[in-house]
């Protein structure tokens, strides 16, 4: 996997439960759905796959079921960051084991390391697996942003291809696209609202939640960005923005889209603890919200 495997949509894979356990079938089915699509690859317990939650068997059990369903079509990108660099080399050697293409690896939580520890965190990674790493900046989960010099420093290392932003600043990508190249680094949105403008001042494509809904829609958002055609990728944008904004306002990730999915007749399963289910305001809202996208109840397993 290189950098320019980044470009296109990256579909943020629900983790799908049944019963409290793990729905190998029904992951098989979703990534079916992602491949028919179209999309350029899946990742596998990150945020929207409630990686927090799994036990280390389980986190093991998704990316393995996940490169077994994708079978080479499409790429598979699996979160294996830790606050741990010893366990997350640990998940990163695993997701080589069993056939992963590359690793995405949030900045580390709770311990709030200092830009060189995040330096030494990241290249330690990159030097123990020969796997290609995509850095994933999301200050809003972590308590700590990769700062812009850290991630240019790193953009240098021959094992790390790119990076997730989820930061939600424009000024941030911009800063880092003047300074790379995105044949050897590729900046990915990780916010759905903002895939559109990140990629009119240089990103290449985006980790999406909305796509476990509406994959074919946002990878004919991103063809038409690619393309240049800025104003066909404009109004799809425009029409999907209020189901982008709604899925983010309702409760925290992957909240809403466990609901959104179940609402469209594809039912991913319940949320597991500490998350919990929209109640049922928000979930009126969510289907008023869904109905003016134009989102219509589809069979059960499509």
């Amino acid at each position: 996997m290189t950098a320019s495997d980044l470009r296109g949509v990256y579909t943020a894979l629900i983790t799908p439960f049944s019963d409290g356990a793990f729905d190998e079938a029904a992951l098989g089915r979703q990534v079916e759905r992602q491949v028919a699509a179209g999309v350029a690859g899946v990742v596998p317990v990150g945020t929207t796959g409630e990686s927090p939650t799994l036990t280390h068997p389980e986190h093991g059990r998704v990316i393995q079921a996940t490169v077994r369903a994708a079978a080479g079509r499409v790429k598979v990108l699996a979160g294996t960051g830790s606050n741990s660099t010893a366990e997350a080399i640990d998940l990163t050697a695993h997701a080589k084991d069993v056939g992963a293409d590359g690793a995405l690896h949030v900045s580390p939580y709770y311990n709030k390391p200092t830009a060189e520890g995040l330096r030494r965190h990241f290249t330690a990674i990159a030097d123990a697996v020969d796997l290609p790493v995509v850095l994933y900046d999301i200050p809003g989960r972590t308590a700590v942003a990769i700062p812009p010099e850290v991630t240019l420093e790193l953009s240098g290392h021959p094992g790390i291809i790119g990076i997730k932003a989820a930061t939600g600043s424009i000024d941030l990508v911009s800063e880092l696209a003047s300074q790379t190249d995105p044949a050897s680094f590729g900046i990915i949105s990780g916010d759905d609202s903002l895939t559109l403008p990140m990629m009119s001042v240089g990103g290449v494509g985006v980790t999406s939640v909305l796509s476990n809904l509406l994959p074919q829609r946002v990878v004919e958002m991103v063809k038409s960005a690619s393309a240049g055609d800025w104003a066909g990728a404009k109004a799809q944008h425009l029409a999907m923005f209020p189901l982008c904004r709604g899925l983010l306002s309702l409760a925290t990730n992957p909240i809403p889209i466990k609901a959104a999915m179940r609402l469209a007749g594809l039912d991913t399963g319940e949320v597991r603890l500490p998350l919990t289910e929209l109640d049922g305001e928000a979930l009126a809202r969510l289907a008023e919200i869904l109905a003016s996208a134009g989102v219509s109840a589809e069979p059960a397993h499509a």
